[in-house]
């Protein structure tokens, strides 16, 4: 599966024109995850692992 054909979703807290965050996307076995402004530009890809401890820890902050 492409990550195209995914379903993007970001933050309601991204701010009112709504391009200044990142999007979130799940697949079957990974996480990934896109800059808003530039959806072409390379993706960050986790395990859902990572990304559980990833948003646990920045919940943190």
């Amino acid at each position: 599966m492409s990550t195209s054909d995914l379903a993007w979703f970001k933050s309601s807290y991204s701010g009112s024109q709504g391009d200044d965050c990142v999007e979130v996307a799940t697949g079957t076995r990974a996480v990934h995850v896109r800059d808003s402004k530039d959806q072409r530009s390379p993706e960050l890809t986790l395990s859902p692992t990572a990304w559980h401890d990833f948003v646990t820890h920045t919940a943190q902050d």
